[in-house]
């Protein structure tokens, strides 16, 4: 039959079906997929060595005569092992499998193979332990397993590297000529392999030289189509229309000037290239970056207050209702302050309240259905809530601006959802707490306008971070005791709810024996709370939170928390948390937060955590509690201890735990060669100009057929809004 990549494997002869279900466990149903399934790295057997030069350590290849082969039992045979004698011209060496019985039909004395693997040292003799082999045949000049640099790929249960090279070789050479799609103008001058030998190469190079150049290939191709659709984005974008907000720069600075508090200079910064954005007939689509803590909501409530002073509505979202409710509090407290002829109307909107907050620092619940009323007739000009914000029985009269917090992801098809088929787009802010590292501010969120806060506000103190051994764990509690003698109050993060012993929290099935083991160590928030108020600290006032409490609960809690300086009796001191409280909490009291099992956190996490705290005009601590011995783990923490800010983390996580890690593989579609690539800003620049190159001659790709497909599909895959 004629192969081509869209063919389904499980229709090619000799594909046994044992193998077609394994392939499928890796998401490989065609010989699109299987091709393309790349190596994740490359063993290198190229070296052939005669036997009597093998050092123990030494990665080789040697080729010699199965001199015999047999069979023996372990230790109250629990596997076998089996043992072979190979030689050459130059001497013999003993080569040592386990469970693998098979072995004596294939190895039989006399018959020739290459023997790729470490030689190791055992007793008063050296040995090849595991070796990969190929046998040698008459006429046989190719060697797919042995001899060479052997591709390594991702494998699945009974079906190895061995398994998918020998998938792969002969579909390689059948498949017919695979059009070039990138454009002559870009391969040429990024040096890069054409499509049919980079696959080759990618799957069976030569050299090292062309196994890199066969990588960069494909991780070029995925950041170029990436860069091709940020930037068409950003052109679609730009011949939509959207309500110009006017303002004057005397308007401006008595807005800023009467503020609770001083602006830093990014935030004067961020403000201004907001406000020119915000003036044009045309829909901004802008990233406010910072640090936690670092002023981004005053930013955008004057971009907020803005529009409501040209009539228009602002809708401001957050990922949670307890962020919701925090930025609601701080939008009354920015605009109570601020001398308005008229003060706007500014309301929260989430599933349990609907909450007008007016001029006069009036604030009143209404229902539902006066408060979606309010939205239509445009008397609520800045609305806060989540994502339920974008339903469809929600109509805003005018809505000039949409406010997104740790959302990057929220674009044009959103906001047609918001103004429900009119033609006029509101302008967008995504606000970000976050670091993103530079590379994947060039390609993942290539479509926005970046502006960035550096600093803190006046009167905030920097973190002081610091490692616990657990041997400190009680001069650790002993300081907590101190801070709240002194007024203040402390967090406690772990990373499970329940205890080991108990129901997998996903799935509510009860955890096998193994699982248990896994997780005895994890600290819960139950047995903690128990431990801490119990134990530790009986005579202080100690609260738990957590995701399976229901609204009303959580609300409760956080309440106490935020009152407990002033309300003796049923505030709460230390709050044992998960990680709910990662975003959304704003308590200046609180001053210390204590993370058990830091190590079970992503850095951008734990650094989420930190900025709950720190908040006031008090000194704040952050503590890392953790188990581990292992160096990459003492690796990771120390960054956090060290960075001066979250850009300076970001870009160390991202060496530390790769793009995949940093910011979800399933989030953005992108394969692990591309995910590499992310690592390598010149790689990036070279496709951002590559794509800015083509859009200017061909906007439309009209010239580029081939292109154009492969845009559609990838688009389609990566469904990044």
């Amino acid at each position: 039959m004629d192969l081509n990549l869209k063919t389904p494997l499980s229709e090619i002869k000799g594909i046994p079906p044992r193998f077609i279900k394994r392939l499928e466990k890796l998401k490989v149903f065609t010989i699109k997929d299987l091709l393309w399934h790349f190596p994740s790295r490359y063993e290198d057997f190229s070296e052939m060595v005669p036997i009597a030069q093998l050092e123990p350590g030494q990665q080789a290849t040697v080729r010699g005569i199965v001199r015999d082969i047999k069979i023996r039992h372990s230790f109250r045979r629990r596997f076998v092992i089996v043992e072979g004698r190979i030689a050459d011209e130059s001497g013999e060496i003993k080569a040592v499998w386990f469970n693998q019985p098979y072995l004596l039909n294939t190895l039989r004395p006399g018959r020739a193979a290459n023997f790729s693997g470490k030689v190791s040292s055992g007793e008063n003799e050296i040995y090849l332990s595991h070796p990969a082999y190929e046998l040698v045949t008459r006429g046989k000049t190719e060697m797919n397993h042995t001899g060479r640099l052997v591709p390594v790929y991702p494998e699945t249960r009974g079906l190895t590297s061995k398994g998918i090279r020998f998938l792969i070789q002969p579909i390689l050479k059948s498949v017919g000529y695979i059009p070039e799609w990138l454009p002559e103008e870009v391969v040429g001058p990024a040096g890069l392999p054409e499509i049919n030998s980079a696959l080759r190469d990618i799957h069976f190079p030569e050299t090292e030289e062309s196994a890199l150049s066969a990588q960069k290939r494909f991780s070029f191709e995925d950041l170029f189509l990436l860069q091709l659709m940020n930037i068409r984005q950003k052109l679609k974008l730009a011949e939509e229309k959207a309500p110009a907000v006017k303002t004057d720069v005397e308007k401006l600075k008595k807005i800023t000037e009467t503020l609770p508090f001083k602006l830093t200079l990014s935030q004067k910064k961020s403000l201004w290239e907001i406000v020119q954005d915000i003036g044009k007939p045309k829909p901004m689509n802008r990233l406010l970056q910072g640090d936690v803590g670092s002023g981004k909501t005053v930013v955008a409530a004057v971009a907020a207050l803005l529009a409501a002073e040209n009539g228009l509505q602002s809708a401001f979202m957050a990922p949670t209702e307890i962020l919701a409710r925090q930025h609601f509090l701080t939008l009354k407290k920015i605009f109570v302050g601020i001398p308005l002829e008229k003060q706007p109307e500014v309301g929260l909107l989430t599933s349990k309240d609907a909450k007008v907050f007016y001029e006069n620092d009036l604030e009143g619940a209404v229902s539902k259905k006066e408060f979606k009323n309010k939205i239509e007739s445009g008397v609520i000009k800045v609305i806060v809530g989540t994502h339920a914000l974008i339903q469809k029985d929600i109509t805003f009269k005018n809505l000039g601006l949409v406010i997104v917090d740790e959302q990057h992801r929220f674009g044009v098809r959103q906001r047609a959802q918001l103004v429900h088929g009119k033609k006029i787009f509101p302008h967008l802010l995504s606000m970000s707490a976050t670091p993103i590292p530079r590379t994947l501010m060039l390609t993942i969120f290539g479509d926005l306008d970046i502006s960035i806060i550096t600093e803190l506000p006046s009167g905030r103190k920097p973190i002081i971070t610091k490692i616990v051994a657990p041997a400190n764990r009680g001069k650790a509690y002993q300081f907590i005791r101190e801070q709240i003698r002194k007024g203040r109050q402390a967090f406690v993060i772990c990373p499970r709810i329940e205890p080991a012993d108990a129901k997998d929290e996903k799935t509510g099935e009860a955890r096998n024996y193994s699982q248990k083991l896994a997780l005895w160590e994890v600290k819960s928030v139950k047995e903690e709370y128990e431990k801490l108020s119990k134990d530790v600290f009986p005579d202080l006032r100690v609260g738990m939170l957590h995701g399976q409490l229901k609204s009303k609960e959580k609300e409760k809690i956080m309440s106490a928390f935020a009152r407990a300086s002033a309300d003796k009796k049923d505030g709460i001191d230390v709050l044992v948390s998960t990680s709910v409280i990662e975003v959304g909490v704003d308590i200046p009291n609180a001053t210390i937060m204590l993370i058990e099992g830091a190590d079970r956190f992503g850095l951008a996490q734990l650094y989420q955590f930190r900025g709950r705290v720190g908040r006031g005009g008090h000194q704040s601590f952050c503590f890392l509690f953790t188990d581990s011995a292992a160096k990459t783990t003492n690796e990771r923490l120390k960054a956090i201890t060290e960075a001066k800010n979250g850009f300076e983390l970001a870009e160390k996580d991202l060496k530390l735990r790769g793009p995949g890690e940093f910011i979800g593989q399933k989030q953005t579609g992108l394969p692990d060669v591309a995910m590499r690539g992310l690592q390598d800003f010149e790689l990036i620049k070279l496709s951002h100009e590559a794509a800015l190159e083509v859009l200017k001659k061909d906007k439309n790709l009209k010239n580029h057929p081939l292109l154009a497909e492969k845009l559609a599909e990838f688009e389609k895959k990566i469904h990044q809004e």
